[in-house]
């Protein structure tokens, strides 16, 4: 498979799938969802191999979300929003094999999204978790926000998605959203060790257990898809356009003067 906004590795039998967009701060475009999702499914039914890791290229990020310079009212790709979110977020929970989401930086807004769904967090010192959507007019009408207070709670997911603030990587892990934080020059061996400590558990016990882990939340598929069509809606409303000029523009968004 050739990529570009992606790596593909097979470290003894772990598989690296890394956006290599650190320009963007990791930010995916239509095109990064669908590489990702092909890699997936070429891990996920790799016999070789055991675990997977869904990390960022560089230092600063892990994912930052949907890559603002691609959206103006709709992404640049398929999808209901010119994004195949649905498709990433179902390949990460469907695929048979536990997947890692290796945090070295900033996991905001749709990385946020990426990290809750993973099977495992792992992060380091200097991650830095949060949600960015009210502040820019967007919002994850899905797993985002449903599933995240399955994982945290719903205080803490309402006050995560109202108020926008960030947390460290020891608060994600006191929360419930990060499983282990480790410092910044370890994370790579310890998610690799992680990795491999998987790889030596029974495959298709592990994929029982996702699959039965999923069956509990699998209903919420159905409000990502009827949110995502929501979305489509609010993008194309000058409230949500507003977000994104005010980036532009770097000045502070005025929502309410737009709001119906």
């Amino acid at each position: 498979m050739n990529f570009e906004d992606i790596l593909y590795e097979v470290r003894n039998g772990v598989a690296w799938i890394t956006i290599n967009r650190a320009d963007k701060m990791n930010a995916f475009r239509g095109q990064t969802c669908d590489e990702i999702i092909r890699a997936l499914n070429k891990a996920g039914y790799d016999k070789s191999v055991g675990a997977i890791v869904l990390a960022g290229a560089g230092d600063r990020a892990f994912c930052t979300g949907g890559d603002q310079s691609a959206h103006n009212g709709n992404y640049d790709g398929r999808g209901t929003i010119g994004l195949p979110m649905e498709e990433l977020h179902t390949a990460i929970r469907d695929v048979p094999k536990p997947v890692i989401a290796r945090v070295q930086g900033f996991a905001i807004g749709g990385g946020n999204v990426l990290a809750t769904i993973c099977d495992l967090t792992i992060c380091s010192d200097k991650a830095q978790f949060g949600q960015v959507g009210p502040k820019m007019g967007s919002v994850d009408p899905g797993y985002g926000t449903a599933f995240l207070a399955r994982v945290v709670g719903e205080k803490k997911a309402r006050e995560i998605w109202y108020l926008n603030r960030r947390y460290s990587g020891a608060e994600a892990v006191a929360m419930g959203l990060a499983n282990f934080c480790f410092p910044h020059d370890q994370l790579d061996a310890e998610v690799q060790k992680i990795g491999e400590e998987l790889c030596e558990r029974s495959p298709t016990a592990l994929a029982i257990a996702k699959r039965s882990f999923n069956a509990d939340t699998a209903h919420q598929a159905g409000i990502a898809g009827l949110g995502m069509y929501a979305l489509k809606l609010y993008y194309d409303t000058e409230e949500s356009r507003e977000g994104v000029n005010a980036l532009k523009d770097k000045r502070k968004p005025e929502f309410r003067k737009y709001a119906k």
